[in-house]
């Protein structure tokens, strides 16, 4: 995986439309699109991503799309299509349309395949890869598209805040979407080692689970998947000459009606009157409220046994002050603490909404923790919270499964969901 492709080594681009632009962006939104015998969804896709963003997002965003096929009448055709559609983010430097390819033989697009179908997912391989080596310089992170995608509405101001909160914690892939392969951000200084890797399988292994296993191979054993779901499939409209095409199967799933299972309230946050800390978790109208937040304070929740956790959901009111979630396994002390805790995510803005998928949690996780590591950034008063249960965001027990839910807020200011 750290030698450098020769494919790569030798790729030529040519620009379509645009040029890349002068400064290094934020992040870059990659798409590669080649013929599809159904039709192109292409166009629509890139209408979304302008549509859902203001011009202030997307002047830290550039989109870059990838090209590729065989038959020089639909790049200039595609081309222009998109020219016409999009001239001012083109000559604003926030679209770029790109062609490569490689002189060598040895391109994987050309070697022999025992069906059509292999050969198309090796050309996509070949096409990801290209646009990943292009985007390497263009910015300091790199999300995945397809060319079949909806966005919802100022997604890139969800995932700007998600990129700041995990900037200093160690991570490979940021998961923002449901699907298989668009919605993952990767940092750019990783893409050389992804498309290594990528090769190393391009014969009988499809691009979306060599991204699932790349994350694990350099030790994230965690998917991190934030929720809700920026990015969406449109709909295909398949035919019988499409059949190496497949409808995703999206990771959703009906959660039911929730309830809140036997558990144990632990904290070291000081409380303020009588709002106790048992109130948080319970569904009655009442709240949990302390004086003050400094570094090491930590609310924990400690189940009475073991159970699969798929959701873990944190909405609170206590704006910067730094914190982060973590679930806790091998319980001690007869049950009242856990004895190693495995760090799931930092609150985003406050908030903290992530799906768990992880063969290596089920039927272990016995304690989740919220944990303060930092001090409010404010005129250096120390702020106290209100942590209170809603209606609506409790824990959910579906066949042993668990999504946790809690609301703190910050002094005088109750946050209705």
């Amino acid at each position: 995986m750290q030698r450098d492709s020769p494919l790569l080594q030798h790729a030529s681009y040519q620009f379509l439309a645009g040029v890349p632009p002068q400064e290094k962006r934020l992040l870059t939104m990659g798409i590669a699109s080649m013929q599809h015998l159904c039709g192109s969804y292409l166009l629509d896709t890139l209408q979304s991503v302008f549509q859902a963003s203001s011009e202030h997002e997307l002047e830290y965003i550039v989109v870059l799309v990838h090209l590729s096929g065989p038959d020089p009448e639909w790049l200039v055709q595609t081309t222009v299509n998109i020219s016409a559609l999009f001239p001012a983010q083109i000559g604003a430097g926030k679209l770029l349309v790109i062609h490569g390819g490689s002189p060598l033989p040895g391109d994987l697009s050309d070697v022999n395949h025992s069906s059509p179908c292999e050969a198309l997912y090796s050309r996509q391989k070949v096409d990801h890869a290209l646009l990943m080596n292009f985007a390497s310089n263009l910015s300091d992170y790199f999300l995945l598209l397809e060319d079949h995608i909806h966005c919802i509405p100022k997604f890139a101001t969800a995932i700007s805040p998600a990129l700041s909160a995990w900037k200093e914690l160690p991570w490979v892939i940021l998961e923002f979407s449901h699907l298989s392969i668009s919605g993952k951000v990767f940092r750019t200084s990783d893409l050389a080692c992804l498309t290594a890797f990528l090769f190393l399988f391009h014969k009988d292994t499809h691009t979306h689970l060599l991204l699932s296993k790349f994350g694990f191979l350099l030790g994230e054993t965690v998917s991190i998947s934030l929720t809700p779901s920026l990015f969406h499939s449109r709909d295909y409209n398949f035919t019988s000459k499409d059949r190496c095409y497949q409808k995703e199967k999206v990771k959703e799933e009906n959660l039911g009606e929730p309830n809140n299972p036997p558990a144990l309230i632990y904290t070291n946050m000081v409380m303020k009157s009588f709002h106790q800390p048992k109130y948080a978790y319970s569904l009655k109208e009442n709240y949990f409220q302390t004086k003050y937040l400094i570094p090491g304070h930590s609310y924990t929740v400690v189940f009475s046994q073991t159970h699969e956790v798929i959701q873990i959901q944190f909405l609170t009111g206590i704006g910067k002050q730094a914190g982060q979630v973590e679930l806790g396994y091998k319980p001690v002390l007869e049950g009242k603490v856990c004895a190693r805790y495995t760090l799931l995510g930092p609150l985003i803005k406050g908030k903290f909404n992530q799906k768990v998928y992880n063969e290596d949690f089920v039927g272990t996780v016995r304690c989740v923790r919220l944990l303060v590591t930092g001090s409010q950034e404010s005129t250096g008063s120390t702020s106290g919270l209100s942590l209170r249960k809603d209606r609506d965001q409790r824990v959910n027990v579906n066949s042993g499964r668990i999504r946790f839910g809690d609301v703190l807020n910050t002094d005088d200011k109750k946050l209705k969901l």
